[in-house]
Formats: structure tokens, C-alpha cells, sequence
């Protein structure tokens, strides 16, 4: 029986997204073991997957990337954070791998010691990518702050700018993993863009008309949907009686105090008919108040139950959250708040599936009008959809990862 390692970075955004993959390659006779958060361990095992912990040391590394006040410095933050987990992920993969003694390891894109651990040993390897891609490309705007899609030279003028300062912005952290690189005799990245495509096989976690067509993809990158895999649960039977429309309104699993959305989605529904669910998350809801009784306030709801019963979902624009609203033809208003939100709001836009407000422009009555907008774009929503469909998901994974056996079997009989 062949093994399979899944090694992820400290993020449900990043577990639960392998998850449908994991599946697949469980019921394709695999023994599949994923490192990841301590405290998934009960949801990991109760799939008939082995469960291992990542080190104390990474999880207590929290992403903050949210404190910076624009792309550039939520950028740095992110890739500081990632440089000062990379040794701990190396110790963490040598121990495991003599352990384990995987014949595949499958490592998430934000663990920049998975990738030097494989390349170092000489494993068979792959990545797994849950966010948009940030390499550049002619027809895609420069990654960060959710840019429009260029139209002329003056936007491909705007894109060239922009790389250029992320990339001397963040050159000290690129130069801190070249350095790590070198002690274990890899040789170095040449720019922050190389950190996304190192490895033979990249599982990427969308696909067009949500993502950008390209001119060319990078090599070995495989867009298959997204994974929307969640741990079991419900629709609760007073979510069918709520009166239509109904508005979901939910913010970010984790800590990233944008709770204003919230407060500002109230304030715009509070005079509208229909009904709103807010699930705050990381954030206490006894922080907010419900104006009426077509309000109901919660913590955690199952949203993969959940979403298919809405009419739109404003949201902060994570990945899941987006890409589950989408894979069943509902409409998104997205409010983002750091990371790569931007980008996932601007996707929605542009695919025809949603409305974008940024966050510095967040005010009740804009909020409001592009919930109104949001509400006529079921269509686009709809082509989403389809195109998610077509991707092929874990089923192209699974394809994908016995090639990769194949391919390396055949070339050891040629050799």
C-alpha cells in the first residue's frame, strides 16, 4: 500500500481544502496521513485518515498579516511569518517522514519548509495551492491589491509597477529563505514569485471563470476546483422558515477584527425585507445586536448546509466561504479584509458572480446597493458553477497523483 504525507501550514483555509483529496485517494486504496492542527485530529480520524500534530512551535507562529495597513506591508508580514515557521516545518518533516516513509508528500504552498525538506531528500513531491496565484502573466493583474484585470499598456504599465515594488519589498524575506536554502544546499529562489513553482505537480484550488484565463499556465499547475469539503453538519429547520430573501453574512474563521462588516451589513438590512444570518466566527456574538426578528446571530452554522438556502452571502472574501457560495449558484458581496481577499472579491466581480466594496470604502448605504447587485447576479454565479464542475476536483487529483507514480515508474525502467 502506498503512502501519501498531506503536510499543511496552521489554517482550517488550508486542511479542509485537501480534505475531498485526501478522500480520493483513501478510497483509492491509499493510506493517507496529514499533519496538520492539533485540534483537528477528531474531524481528520473520524474520515479514516491518520491524524498527526505540526509542532507547537508553528502553530504558535500566528498569521498576522492583517495588522498591515496595505498590500505591500500585509505581504511582508504573511512571507516574515512563513520565514520563521521554515525551520520548524523541516525539523517537523524529518521526523515524520522516518516514521511515516511516505511515497508521496503533498505539502500546502505557504510551508516553505515542506518545499526545501522535499527538494533536499529528493522525494516524490507535489504542492497544493488554496488561494489565487500570484505569478504574473499579461492578461492578470499584479496580485495583491485586487487591480482590475489590465486593459491597455497603462494597466500593463500599473502591473509592472506594482510587481516591481512587492519585489523589492520583500526582498529581505526572500534573501532570509535563500539563506535557509543554502544551508541545506538548494539553490536559491530568484524571486518571490519561484516560491509557487517549485514543485513537479501543483493542485490548484480553483478554476476559470472564477480564476483569470492566462496566456500560459505555469507547468505542472493543475486548476481543479475548489475543495469544499466540511466537517458534517445540518441546515437547522428555522433557516427554512426564514422569509426570502435571505442574506448570509459571515467573516473570517480566523482572528482578523473585521467585525465592521458585520456592524455595517446590520445597519444596511436593517430596513429590508427578508431575513439575515450573521455567523461571527472569531469574533464573540454578543458583541452584536440583532435589530429584529429576521435577524439571527450565531457563532459557527454549518455553511456548506447553509449556503445553498441563501439568496446572497456577504462576506470578507476567504477563499472557501467565496468559492462555496459560487460552486452552488449563489451570489456573493464581498468586503475584504487583508490577505488575499482583495483578489478573491475582484474574481467574483469580474466572473459576473458577485460585487465587490472595498474595505475603505464601507459604508451602510454602499454595502446596501451592491447586496441589490449582488442579488441579479445568479447567472454569473451559475457559470461559476459549471466551470467548477468541469475542473474535476479530487477525481483530477487523484489522476494527476497515480501520473506522477507512473511517470517515475516508466523512467526507471528506461534507466
Amino acid at each position: 500500500m502506498r503512502t501519501v504525507l498531506i503536510y499543511t501550514s496552521p489554517a482550517r483555509g488550508h486542511l479542509y481544502p485537501m480534505m475531498d483529496v485526501a478522500l480520493a485517494l483513501r478510497d483509492a486504496g491509499y493510506r493517507v496521513v496529514i499533519q496538520t492542527l492539533a485540534d483537528e485530529r477528531e474531524r481528520v480520524e473520524a474520515q479514516g485518515l491518520e491524524h498527526r500534530p505540526i509542532a507547537d512551535a508553528i502553530e504558535a507562529l500566528v498569521l498576522e498579516d492583517f495588522r498591515g495597513t496595505h498590500p505591500l506591508s500585509q505581504f511582508k508580514l504573511a512571507f516574515d511569518c512563513w520565514l520563521r515557521r521554515a525551520p520548524h516545518e523541516i525539523e517537523d518533516l524529518e521526523a515524520t517522514v522516518a516514521e511515516v516513509k511516505p511515497d508521496l508528500l503533498l505539502v500546502d504552498v505557504n510551508t516553505w519548509g515542506g518545499a526545501i525538506f522535499a527538494q533536499r531528500e529528493g522525494l516524490r513531491w507535489a504542492m497544493f495551492m488554496p488561494f489565487c496565484l500570484p505569478t504574473s502573466d499579461p492578461m492578470v493583474p499584479a496580485f495583491g491589491p485586487g487591480f482590475a484585470p489590465p486593459a491597455g499598456a497603462l494597466g500593463r504599465l500599473r502591473d509592472t509597477a506594482f510587481r516591481a515594488v512587492l519585489s523589492v519589498a520583500t526582498r529581505g524575506e526572500l534573501a532570509g529563505l535563500n539563506r535557509l536554502r543554502a544551508e541545506h544546499g538548494l539553490a536559491p529562489l530568484p524571486s518571490y514569485e519561484d516560491l509557487f513553482l517549485q514543485a513537479p505537480l501543483t493542485l490548484y484550488r480553483t478554476a476559470e471563470p472564477f480564476e483569470y484565463a492566462r496566456t500560459r499556465w505555469p507547468e505542472g499547475f493543475a486548476a481543479l476546483g475548489p475543495g469544499l469539503w466540511a466537517p458534517p453538519g445540518e441546515c437547522p429547520d428555522w433557516v427554512h422558515d426564514l422569509p426570502r430573501p435571505r442574506v448570509l453574512v459571515s467573516v473570517s474563521t480566523e482572528i482578523q477584527n473585521d467585525g465592521a462588516i458585520i456592524e455595517t451589513a446590520l445597519a444596511a438590512l436593517a430596513d429590508e425585507p427578508g431575513s439575515v444570518i450573521v455567523t461571527t466566527s472569531a469574533l464573540d456574538p454578543s458583541s452584536f445586536d440583532a435589530p429584529h426578528d429576521r435577524v439571527r446571530i450565531e457563532k459557527y452554522l454549518p455553511h456548506a448546509a447553509v449556503v445553498p438556502e441563501m439568496d446572497v452571502v456577504v462576506t470578507h472574501g476567504g477563499m472557501g466561504t467565496v468559492q462555496r457560495a459560487l460552486a452552488v449558484g449563489v451570489p456573493v458581496c464581498v468586503v475584504p479584509w487583508g490577505r488575499d481577499q482583495s483578489e478573491s472579491a475582484r474574481r467574483a466581480e469580474v466572473c459576473g458572480g458577485g460585487t465587490f466594496v472595498p474595505r475603505n470604502q464601507l459604508t451602510a448605504a454602499r454595502l446596501k446597493a451592491a447586496i441589490h447587485r449582488a442579488r441579479e447576479s445568479r447567472e454569473g454565479a451559475e457559470r461559476v458553477a459549471e466551470g467548477f464542475r468541469e475542473a474535476g476536483g479530487a477525481k483530477r487529483a487523484l489522476e494527476l497523483i497515480e501520473q506522477l507514480f507512473s511517470a517515475e515508474a516508466a523512467a526507471s525502467r528506461v534507466a
